[in-house]
């Protein structure tokens, strides 16, 4: 369920210390007020980046061309302190970081950690975030994709609150713990969680798909794109043989 935000008088002399302006406009789930974001893309990237090199390649292009762009979606599926810490953090500095976003097709969500064994308020807290950003993304111009997180069941009540239904989601696999048996039924639990709530009909995979439950999901009539992590691409390079 879905309820309008509304707009509260502001006392004189306040400042915003949790970025509100983000969510100006926005509906919010009934339960856990977590923000609506649109997917507001409307192609399937060709290529995906890190936050990190689209940093690189805004300060090198800049400055000779200040409408330079770049065909490429940004990512954040790297350490949470590349872009949330206390000198880079994208949450503490926005528009710093808009400056960078906006040259380039569109963005994946914010991917702020959700870890198993963080404390359940700080993962509401980074799954409303994850929200606030990306619509206050879009209502800047930004072509947006929605990042799903999950965790255990106990996170199912909010992790996919917030994403439209039968749109393009995005979800990671590196560091998910896929590539080891003894953690791949936690993660194809929570994936086919995600597919009956959220139902998407594009699923874009930071990482290796190559696994049987994006099988299945293919069969399924699910398309899944995938992305090969810059982990992967260097390792081929250094080895000079195919990615997988």
């Amino acid at each position: 369920m879905i309820q309008n935000s509304n707009e509260e008088h502001i006392r004189n002399g306040c400042t915003d210390m949790w970025n509100a302006f983000m969510v100006h406009g926005a509906d919010f789930v009934l339960g856990s007020d977590i923000p609506v974001c649109p997917c507001t893309a409307k192609d399937i990237p060709h290529k995906l980046i890190s936050y990190v090199e689209a940093k690189h390649l805004h300060k090198i292009n800049h400055k000779s061309n200040p409408d330079y762009h770049i065909d490429a979606y940004v990512h954040f599926y790297i350490d949470d302190q590349k872009f949330d810490g206390p000198r880079s953090s994208i949450w503490l500095y926005p528009y710093k970081a808009l400056e960078v976003l906006r040259h380039f097709s569109g963005v994946i969500t914010v991917d702020f950690s959700t870890n198993a064994d963080f404390p359940d308020p700080i993962k509401r807290y980074n799954t409303y975030r994850m929200r606030a950003y990306g619509f206050w993304l879009g209502s800047q111009g930004i072509s947006v994709i929605n990042n799903v997180r999950w965790g255990t069941e106990e996170t199912w009540d909010y992790c996919f609150d917030g994403i439209p239904y039968n749109s393009i989601v995005a979800i990671g696999t590196v560091a998910s713990g896929i590539n080891k048996l003894e953690n791949r039924p936690d993660f194809e639990t929570g994936l086919f969680k995600m597919i009956e709530v959220l139902k998407p009909h594009t699923i874009i995979v930071y990482g290796s798909a190559n696994y049987d439950c994006f099988k299945k999901l293919t069969d399924i009539g699910i398309r899944i794109i995938s992305f090969p992590s810059d982990t992967s691409l260097a390792f081929v390079s250094k080895k000079g043989g195919p990615h997988v």
